[in-house]
């Protein structure tokens, strides 16, 4: 069975995009940005393992929810594992969204990641910018991220925003 090295699981987040949201913080961040959100999630050694299974039981406890959001730490340093988890929400129909430090091109171009990327609805992408900080800014945190919506952006070839959650 399939594990992911979690530093925490909120069921029933309103911040980490539209609706109410199971967020799942991946433990485990190579970028460091300065001023990062979630320092404590850096650190690779740190966290819990969790099966995927226990995870998605988490969240079909919860008829409430509107979607599922990867967060971290960095979602993208354990993709093949979280790409059984993504598919498994996807099978039922939830909304995903992934924070990543990475932006889109980035992703795009790495043959590891583009299998989760392909599952994902909405993407926040780009690292935390502390000259950038907005706190004016609806679900992100710095004015270079941008909000994606990745199924319309793989289908056109070009980045498209993801007007939902503006």
């Amino acid at each position: 069975m399939y594990k992911i090295k979690i530093g925490g699981i909120v069921n029933d987040s309103v911040v980490d995009g539209p609706g109410i949201r199971l967020t799942i913080f991946m433990q485990g961040c190579k970028k460091r940005c300065c001023g990062c959100h979630n320092p404590q999630l850096q650190n690779f050694e740190d966290g819990e393992y969790f099966t995927i299974q226990e995870i998605f039981n988490i969240a079909k406890s919860n008829p409430l929810l509107d979607g599922i959001t990867f967060s971290g730490g960095e979602p993208f340093c354990q993709a093949q594992n979280l790409f059984y988890l993504a598919k498994m929400f996807k099978d039922n129909k939830y909304h995903l969204a992934i924070y990543s430090g990475y932006t889109f091109e980035e992703i795009i171009n790495n043959e590891k990641f583009l299998p989760l990327l392909k599952l994902t609805d909405t993407l926040v992408d780009g690292p935390f910018i502390l000259e950038k900080k907005n706190l004016q800014l609806k679900f992100c945190g710095s004015e270079n991220q941008r909000i994606i919506d990745v199924q319309q952006s793989l289908q056109k070839d070009k980045i498209i925003l993801d007007k939902n959650w503006y």
